[in-house]
């Protein structure tokens, strides 16, 4: 999804000052050989994505910001999707992986390489090419494979990536299955050096091992110097891992993750964490993003910077037209707006995302509202309707013995509130 925001900041002298500026460099290859390459002539680099799901997470989101950059500076980006290394997948800290079949494997490759396409432009001189590490595997036999490539790794230095010696001291140990995935994804930058004369590589710093490889490898086998570019692990200003809430990632596809929550989960990034993500997650520009600096510090309660992050973010993956359903369904919910005129999945999303309960047509309120846990009894909830603090659809409930029979929005939903924020979604079973 390509959009007409996206852009180089002419604030910086290359492209290399912005990938600094905006903290995408953790480590990399020598760093004056590398901004000395981004700055001349157009090079072509890849990163690459494990179908090890059905869909891409915000972790992903990172290298794929990174590589529009790149393309953005002119540079001609490679996508690859692993149809090999998704058979394998990348050495876990703590455990195997449980291996996917083929088929399914197959299927998520389909997937991902749709959601990379929507991210760089497929089109002129740099155009981004899909590949797929399936296509230089499956045809080479395991003798060729040790002959060919296995000849080059000396087993002392791949004992010592950080990966392989986490596992070798856990209790699961490692397969030889899971040890051989850095000659994979070494292999994988040889034969894109070979094919493309791809000469950059980005990846997780998490995955720095796996990066090199492949630059040590095209050394023994080529005598070519290439390189990689670690980007930091992306984690919140108290040190917990970004993007993950008690064991749910964020992920790209709506079926997975919805626009709606995908757009609550950037609204409500800590302030000591927003201007930093509009560096990394964003093409605002430097001076834009001072203002929202500014803005955080001197005005916080109103998060601008917040709004401007959650609107951004939820454009670049879901698109505009999501975005404004549900910027939509936030306010009608808080009784800015017509609940009945909103989006039906977005306004269903929203309420999935609140307590809620399925009922009969004609459930009494006050029953929805223990049912929902918004009060704690039946008595509770016929004093909150007495005092006029229960609502339905943004309209006052007056009866403590009203029902919701007729009064839900299309679709069979409804929106339970009592006092201004504390709310639920009610839905006909």
């Amino acid at each position: 999804m390509i959009l007409a925001s996206q852009r180089i900041d002419d604030s910086f002298d290359d492209i290399w000052e912005e990938l600094v500026w905006r903290g995408h460099v953790h480590v990399s290859t020598d760093e004056a050989a590398l901004k000395e390459l981004l700055a001349g002539d157009p090079i072509t680099y890849y990163c690459g994505f494990d179908p090890t799901a059905p869909s891409l997470h915000l972790g992903n989101l990172v290298q794929l910001i990174v590589m529009r950059r790149l393309q953005l500076a002119g540079h001609r980006p490679l996508g690859l999707v692993g149809g090999s290394t998704g058979l394998i997948g990348d050495p876990r800290p703590t455990a195997e992986r449980t291996l996917n079949t083929r088929e399914t494997v197959a299927e998520w490759v389909g997937y991902l390489q749709a959601q990379v396409s929507r991210f760089l432009s497929t089109e002129g001189e740099n155009a981004m090419r899909l590949v797929n590490n399936l296509d230089w595997t499956a045809p080479m036999s395991a003798i060729d494979f040790l002959r060919e490539v296995g000849k080059h790794y000396r087993v002392g230095t791949m004992l010592k990536k950080d990966a392989v010696a986490a596992r070798l001291e856990s209790n699961e140990g490692i397969s030889y299955t899971e040890f051989s995935y850095q000659i994979l994804q070494g292999m994988d930058f040889l034969e894109l050096y070979r094919t493309y004369g791809c000469v950059l590589q980005t990846g997780g710093s998490d995955q720095w091992g796996n990066l090199t490889s492949g630059t040590d490898l095209i050394h023994r086998a080529e005598g070519a110097s290439v390189h990689a570019i670690g980007t930091p692990l992306v984690t919140n200003s108290d040190g917990t891992k970004f993007g993950k809430s008690e064991g749910n990632a964020i992920w790209l596809d709506q079926a997975l993750c919805s626009p709606y929550r995908f757009y609550q989960f950037w609204l409500n990034t800590d302030d000591a964490d927003v201007v930093s993500r509009l560096k990394v997650f964003t093409f605002l520009s430097r001076d834009e993003i001072a203002e929202y600096e500014e803005a955080v510090a001197d005005a916080p309660f109103r998060r601008e910077a917040q709004k401007r992050l959650a609107s951004e973010v939820t454009t670049l993956v879901h698109g505009a037209d999501a975005t404004e359903a549900v910027i939509a369904a936030s306010q009608a919910l808080f009784g800015q707006g017509d609940l009945a005129a909103l989006d039906g999945a977005t306004l269903e999303a929203a309420l999935r995302e609140l307590p809620h309960a399925t009922t009969a047509a004609d459930a009494p309120v006050a029953q929805l509202l223990v049912d929902t846990g918004l009060v704690g009894s039946l008595s509770d909830a016929r004093r909150a309707i007495k005092q006029g603090g229960v609502s339905l659809n943004n309209a006052r409930v007056e009866d403590e013995h009203a029902t919701i029979d007729g009064q839900t929005l299309p679709g069979g939903m409804a929106v339970l509130r009592r006092g201004k924020k504390t709310m639920a979604g009610v839905f006909l079973a």
